[in-house]
């Protein structure tokens, strides 16, 4: 079976490529154990908790992003660096349990991968 990331670089609102791509993710976890999850650029907001998307009358995924270990979904990561550059830390709590990684460590582990998704 092909190892498959799920790299999410835009933030949760003014687009549906999270809410997108979280719905393919969620449909491969049915056929494969082998996923990782990604989180950088804008994408580390994706993570961010107590969003309230309803005020711009935008739909609330973001919690769904914290059941993803019941769907066996536990490589998951956050770019160091991203998080930097956007006045965030590491040690924030996120909706989904994330290992920090320098992005020379993201393209190092996204190397293992057969296929990489971005949204």
């Amino acid at each position: 079976m092909k190892k498959i990331a799920f790299v999410f670089t835009q933030g949760p609102h003014g687009t549906s490529a999270g809410r997108e791509g979280l719905d393919a993710l969620l449909a491969t976890s049915a056929l494969t154990e082998d996923i990782g999850v990604f989180f950088m650029a804008d994408g580390v907001f994706q993570l961010m908790p107590a969003q309230q998307p309803e005020k711009i009358l935008a739909r609330n995924y973001i919690a769904t992003f914290g059941v993803l270990s019941l769907y066996d979904v536990d490589q998951c990561f956050v770019c160091e660096d991203s998080l930097k550059s956007r006045g965030l830390s590491a040690g924030h709590k996120w909706v989904l349990d994330v290992e920090p990684l320098s992005a020379a460590e993201i393209r190092g582990r996204l190397a293992s991968f057969d296929v990489v998704m971005t949204f």
